[in-house]
């Protein structure tokens, strides 16, 4: 199987998860803007490409696709799942499986105001949003909301510019600073994440893996612990029926009042799916089983351990100037 990864910067520790899984089964072939990305020391080969807004990048990626017979395309930035699901026709043109979700559910993925609008319709427990302070003031002068709050960048990534806000006059003074921010209630149950797999074929969640958050820093979690829980199962499927995914995706949730919410969705490997494959759910065979076999995979939602605890560190990559090579295209 020769599946692309896009924006490939940092996430060696998965391009080792495929290997470990697959051998020789499947070639890794990556992009990425920067020539310095870590993670191309741990593909077959890798190409330095143009930024994704670039006019000339879809076209490069669909060459790239062509030269190395791409059998399954993916992205690990949030900013480029929208340019991966808008020009899907094209990659399956090519034979292509666009593990990535469709139009509409990216749209709502990546703008943070927007989902919480389209789960409140469709009746799935989410946290209170508000698009602008004066929405925000309206529900405060009613009593639907309170101080503490929680505000966040409307499309932002990583966790950059998420913070608590204490005081009413904080957060007229932070809003009016950046208009790009929203506002939500501030959550104090326990913060949680699932790694699902939507299968390609049959289109259904066939894994879910539960974990909560020990430690988080800016990009999501770095410790986390296992947990199995039939209710947020059931939960997970029942959301995901509004939505149209392929592949895998990571869930941020929180359970509190003996409810569990759901904040956002980043249909994408999520930075700690590390854990989920440690284990032992593993996407890689799963992409395997969808894309080169073009079998649907077996159910096997909570087939893995509790209390298996998950501790990130940074490693790094050394290597000499003259021996670090893009693929040129």
């Amino acid at each position: 199987m020769n599946i692309l990864f896009c924006s490939v910067g940092r996430r060696c520790e998965l391009l080792k998860d495929f290997r470990r899984t697959l051998g020789n089964k499947v070639r890794l072939v990556v992009t990425d803007n920067s020539p310095y990305a870590p993670a191309l020391e741990f593909a077959d080969v890798g190409y330095q490409v143009p930024l994704i807004r670039d006019p000339g990048y879809i076209p490069m990626i669909l060459d790239i696709c062509k030269k190395e017979h791409i059998d399954a395309v993916t992205t690990l930035i949030d900013p480029e799942i929208s340019i991966l699901a808008e020009n899907r026709e094209a990659f399956e043109a090519l034979g292509i499986t666009v593990l990535a979700p469709y139009k509409e559910t990216a749209a709502l993925c990546f703008d943070k105001y927007e989902m919480s609008k389209y789960l409140a319709e469709k009746g799935i427990d989410t946290i209170q949003t508000y698009e602008s302070f004066a929405a925000f003031k309206e529900a405060y002068d009613m009593g639907k909301i309170k101080l503490p709050v929680f505000v966040k960048p409307r499309t932002g990534s990583g966790s950059v510019g998420a913070r608590r806000v204490d005081t009413y006059e904080m957060l007229e003074e932070v809003t009016a600073s950046d208009n790009t921010l929203i506002i939500q209630e501030l959550m104090t149950g326990v913060d949680m994440d699932a790694d699902i797999y939507v299968d390609t074929i049959s289109h259904e969640p066939i894994a879910i893996f539960s974990k909560k958050k020990i430690s988080t820093t800016i990009g999501g979690a770095n410790k986390t612990i296992s947990f199995k829980d039939e209710k947020l199962f059931a939960f997970v499927k029942e959301a995901l029926k509004v939505f149209a995914f392929n592949g895998p995706l990571d869930m941020d949730l929180f359970y509190q009042d003996g409810k569990y919410y759901l904040s956002e969705i980043n249909p994408r490997f999520g930075g700690a799916y590390l854990h989920a494959y440690g284990a032992g759910v593993d996407f890689p065979a799963f992409i395997y089983h969808n894309v080169k076999e073009k079998t649907a995979n077996e159910v096997c939602i909570g087939t893995y351990d509790e209390n298996v605890v998950m501790m990130m560190y940074d490693s790094v990559v050394v290597k000499r100037l003259e021996d670090i090579k893009t693929v040129s295209i």
